[in-house]
This record gives C-alpha cells, structure tokens and sequence, in this order.
C-alpha cells in the first residue's frame, strides 16, 4: 500500500477508574493487551492496543483511570492519562452508564464530571461512549446521554456493552475517521505495544488481584527480574511480587504457599496462550515498604516519577 492509501493515528480511551476502558480496548483490538479485573485502578501505565479497520490503522491507548490523586503513584497515573489524551487523534471517554444512572452524586460520578470539565478546558472534543449498557433499563439511558451531550464537549455518543461487543463497531468505525493519511506504524500482525518483560509482569499482577480480591489493597508491584530465552523455544520468566508489609506478604503466600502457586499457575496458562510457547514462570514474594515511591518502579512500567 502506498501512504496516500492508509490512515495510522492514536485515539486515547480515558474515563474513571472501573468504567470499562481495558475491557472496551481488549474487544476493539480483538485480543487481550490490558489486564482487567473488578478493583479499580488496575491499569497503571498506557497500554497501546492496534486494531486495522480497512486501509486505517487505529492504536487505542488504555490510560489509567481519571480520578482525585492522594499518593505519588495517584498523581503519576493522572498526568499519564491526560497526557495520553492531550497527544491523541482522537479522544475517547468512556463511562459506566449504569453506575452513573444509579449514584449521579457517587465518586464515579464526580470524577467523570471532573474529566468532562478538563476536556473544556482544554478545548478538546470526545466521543462519549456510554458503557455496560446491558445493565440498566432504556428509560434511564436516554435522559443520562442527553444529560452528558448538554456539556457541549462531545462530537458523537456511542451505546456500547464491552464486555458482549454490542455498538463496538460504530465505534471503531467513527475513530478510523479520526485518523490521519499516513503510512502504518506497526506490522499488520502486531496487536500491542508493550514489552513483553512488563505484559508479562502485568499478567501476574492481574491475578494476584483476582485471587486474592479485598484481602489484598494496592500495596503490590509485581517486576520481571529475568528474561531467560532456552534453545527449546521456551522462555524461564523469574518475576518479584514486591509488597509493603511483612502481614501482606503473609496473604500473597498462602497457607502451605498455596495462593503464590496458584497464581503462578494462572498466569503460567495465560503467558503461555498469549506468547504461543511454553513459559517457566518463577515467583518470589519480597518485601519492599517504599516500592511506590521508587523511581525505578516508574520507570518499570513506563510512567513519569513525580517529584514531590
């Protein structure tokens, strides 16, 4: 193809923690390039999903969720959010309709106001896209999206489900329009943009949440230490699970370690289905109280250290 016949650019997905942007990325890419779980504020860094739509090739940021920050890592999350949305061709903001239309003053609520307002200001126009469409009635979808589109920040409004893929192809649609005359940035067969040092630390991190649900708060990092590629096409992957308290590691662990192992075992699978080869993954708990303010964990996963 020559340049004059394609179309590349960026279109950033941003919105509250928990509204369905890893899941919504994941879908319009076709594979799975963000981890996604129930907790909020799973994902920490963009993540660059591609998706070809005809002769346009689309790369979705995955940027972490909008919201009030209190820690350092809080702040370092936001500013790589809007920074996301402030280099895009296009914006996406996506909300969870249902939440919003049941808690109009809950922190969902507030902060997709928040994000909305940032939006004016910076002048940028969105497409809103309402989410989890499935799970509320017609009659309260309708005046919440003539109640959003009044704010005067968006071009278009999308219904969507993500998780069932009802309206995601009008989506996709209007943001290939989006995208700019250009030669594609990635080979045809590229679905993400992301080491597979960090897709695969975030893999383990992603089950660490789902295993371990409310026992554990937002005190884990999880690092690959050690890449180790063998002559047999298999791959030996030693990752460390870095926690705050000597009590967290204690729950990370397990009785008789079985939690650690499970959760080996289940991104184990998972690295194994998404590389397409075997993988030997080894898991080491270690406690590091002030891993959230270490500037080589910010650098780990691709976010800028700010300084106090």
């Amino acid at each position: 193809m020559s340049e004059a016949q394609t179309r590349c650019g960026f279109a950033a997905v941003i919105g509250a923690p928990n509204a369905g942007k890893s899941t919504l990325v994941n879908r319009l890419v076709g594979t799975k390039v963000s981890i996604v779980t129930h907790k909020v504020q799973t994902t920490r860094a963009p993540v660059r999903g591609v998706t070809i739509r005809g002769q346009t090739q689309i790369v979705f940021v995955d940027t972490p969720g909008i919201f009030k920050p209190r820690r350092r890592l809080d702040r370092a999350m936001v500013k790589a959010a809007w920074e996301g949305a402030g280099d895009a061709d296009a914006v996406v903001l996506i909300v969870d309709a249902a939440d919003l239309a049941a808690h109009p003053e809950g922190h969902a609520a507030q902060d997709t106001h928040a994000i909305i307002e940032g939006l004016k200001t910076s002048g940028r126009k969105a497409a809103l896209v309402l989410n989890k469409i499935d799970d509320m009635k017609r009659a309260d979808l309708l005046p919440l999206a003539e109640k959003l589109n009044e704010e005067g920040a968006f071009e278009q409004v999308f219904m969507v489900s993500a998780l069932k893929g009802d309206g995601v192809e009008d989506l996709a649609s209007w943001v290939a329009g989006k995208m700019p005359e250009g030669p594609w940035l990635y080979p045809e067969d590229q679905a993400a943009d992301i080491p597979s040092r960090l897709l695969a630390a975030e893999i383990t991190r992603e089950k660490l949440y789902l295993r371990l649900h409310d026992e554990l708060p937002y005190a884990t990092a999880v690092e690959t230490e050690k890449w180790e590629e063998r002559k047999d096409g298999s791959v030996k992957i030693d990752q460390v699970v870095y926690v705050q308290r000597e009590s967290q590691k204690a729950i990370v662990l397990g009785k008789q370690g079985r939690s650690i192992k499970a959760i080996g075992e289940a991104a184990r699978r998972e690295m194994e289905d998404i590389f397409g080869r075997r993988v030997h993954l080894f898991l080491f708990v270690k406690l590091r109280e002030n891993w959230a303010d270490a500037r080589e964990h910010y650098h780990e996963i691709g976010l800028e250290f700010p300084e106090e």
